[in-house]
């Protein structure tokens, strides 16, 4: 007979090694994945009552209206609030995404291999927010992140990607995650305020009023969830990046959050409301329509009002030189005009943080792997005055870099979030810089660090977001160090792991910046000579 005492130690052995290899949370295939039920993952809303599930011991809700649908007389208005409901709402499936024009989801395409993007229904009921939170009404008082999608202002959803999952990070490091869905392109950001008509004077801005109106209502009702309303980070990426930014410029959200975390994008700036009531002027032009008739595009069915606008935004853009497209616009009524952060004081924490090639050139062509400095230059010729003084500023950072390499370095330069960085600081808020050097081992390793890789990182979901990282131990370690400094910095206004060196605050004279690699560590602003010659050759 074998010994029982030995058979006892080899299943608690691989129980642990299932679940906490290297630290990640694997289930034994007899346990329970998930759960849904009459009186399972039922949460309180100040509109009414909705049913969510488990999931590994994690309340999920998709899909909770914190706005009325935008179609009709709403579209073009501020957010409205939902109607209540009796019952017991399901919120078990992701919402619509807004109206827009779609990625490359072909089979053939690599990117849709890479970020195999998420999108179910699409539409105007589109204000929408998903939860993920260990407990619910405990008085838990955990730090929430409101999550931020990119895509610009043009595209993406709140789970588009499934890097953003919120269910690992918010078990593992016991906090709420949100993500939103709101209002893009020309349906968040067409501006009819010069017809001088009141009831649009907002339509510039209403997809960024939106996601003001997605953080009241975490500050209403997140409570309910286990979170702490005191306690709101946002974060975003790209796109989702510069609506962070802009967030920290507007009246209208102060107060709502608490810390900010920008990734791969910036902003210090929103659009010129000259230009962006020209576009305007462009889509009643394209639909054959007077400025007293904006209630026949309140009516027209949405992807007839998306190809109109679509059409005349790429119109105006070839007739005007403008290479400006639907963004926020700065009209000092929802966002100041200028430079949005000058003059105004914050004392609201900034964690900003890009990658070392984010828009790497040669990232679906191999060809271009064993380009030479000539060939770079001649690639850079449209871009910079004097190609090889950039090549050369970065070679200097660089001096083992490749052709390639520099080549990436130079159209993925960190000029816009050193800009944000300075200026956040001109307010008096803290601010701590990173910058992202992990290399992909996929393709051949040509994607190297590359724009979104880093997401996965932070939210805890290497082993989710595989296509991206390839998966294991070597990512998820990283990912170990970043997920703890991101909550840290959420409780503390300071990023900090117990595995990273002492994360410095950013200052304009000194540039701290932690790189974040297999061995990360801290540095002063390296590549400001680089950044020099870059704005310095701008054609």
């Amino acid at each position: 007979m074998k010994n029982p005492i030995l058979i006892c130690l080899t299943v608690v052995a691989a129980l642990a090694a299932s679940c906490c290899q290297e630290g990640r949370r694997f289930y034994p295939a007899s346990k329970q994945q998930v759960n849904i039920g009459e009186d399972i993952a039922v949460a309180s809303t100040e509109y009414g009552k909705i049913r969510g599930y488990m999931l590994h011991d994690i309340y999920c809700f998709h899909g909770i209206p914190y706005g009325a649908p935008t179609s009709g007389e709403n579209r073009f208005m501020p957010p409205k609030p939902p109607v209540p409901w009796e019952g017991v709402r399901p919120a078990v499936a992701f919402g619509q995404s807004a109206p827009q024009e779609y990625y490359d989801r072909r089979p053939e395409s690599y990117y849709m291999f890479t970020d195999h993007w998420n999108y179910d229904d699409m539409g105007e009921d589109c204000l929408r927010l998903n939860v993920w939170t260990p407990a619910l009404d405990d008085g838990g008082k955990r730090p929430v992140l409101v999550w931020l999608h990119g895509g610009g202002f043009a595209k993406g959803n709140g789970i588009e990607q499934d890097g953003y999952n919120g269910e690992n990070i918010a078990r593992r490091r016991d906090i709420v995650f949100c993500s939103v869905n709101h209002r893009l392109n020309a349906f968040g950001f067409s501006d009819f305020s010069y017809v001088g008509d009141e009831r649009f004077k907002h339509s510039a801005n209403v997809g960024m009023l939106d996601i003001v109106a997605a953080l009241e209502w975490v500050r209403d009702n997140i409570e309910n969830f286990g979170g702490d309303p005191s306690n709101v980070t946002i974060m975003g990426q790209s796109g989702g990046a510069s609506k962070v930014c802009m967030l920290c410029a507007m009246p209208a959200a102060e107060g709502l959050f608490h810390k900010a975390v920008a990734l791969s994008g910036d902003a210090t700036r929103a659009n010129n409301q000259e230009y962006s009531q020209k576009l305007g002027e462009a889509i009643l032009k394209e639909a054959g329509l007077k400025p007293d008739q904006l209630d026949s595009l309140q009516r027209m069915p949405w992807n007839e009002y998306l190809e109109v606008a679509m059409r005349a935004q790429r119109k105006f853009r070839s007739n005007s030189g403008y290479r400006a497209g639907f963004a926020p616009v700065g009209n000092d009524l929802d966002i100041p005009s200028g430079e949005f952060f000058e003059n105004r004081e914050s004392d609201v924490p900034m964690l900003l943080c890009s990658t070392f090639h984010e828009w790497n050139p040669n990232r679906d062509d191999p060809e271009k792997e064993d380009i030479t400095f000539e060939g770079v230059a001649k690639e850079l010729s449209g871009t910079y005055k004097d190609p090889m003084a950039v090549i050369n500023g970065y070679r200097e950072v660089f001096p083992e870099a490749r052709p390639i390499e520099i080549w990436a370095y130079a159209v993925s330069h960190r000029y816009g979030t050193v800009k944000t960085a300075d200026a956040r600081c001109r307010q008096g808020a803290p601010v701590y810089m990173g910058w992202f050097g992990w290399e992909s081992p996929l393709f051949d390793g040509r994607h190297r660090a590359f724009h979104c890789i880093d997401i996965s990182f932070w939210l805890m979901n290497t082993d989710r977001m595989v296509t991206h990282n390839g998966g294991g131990n070597r990512p998820y370690r990283l990912s170990m160090k970043m997920s703890e400094a991101l909550v840290n910095f959420m409780k503390t206004g300071k990023p900090s792991a117990r595995k990273l060196p002492e994360w410095l605050p950013y200052t304009p004279d000194d540039g701290n910046v932690m790189i974040l690699d297999d061995k990360s560590y801290m540095t002063t602003d390296i590549d400001k000579n680089a950044r020099k010659i870059v704005e310095n050759n701008w054609l």
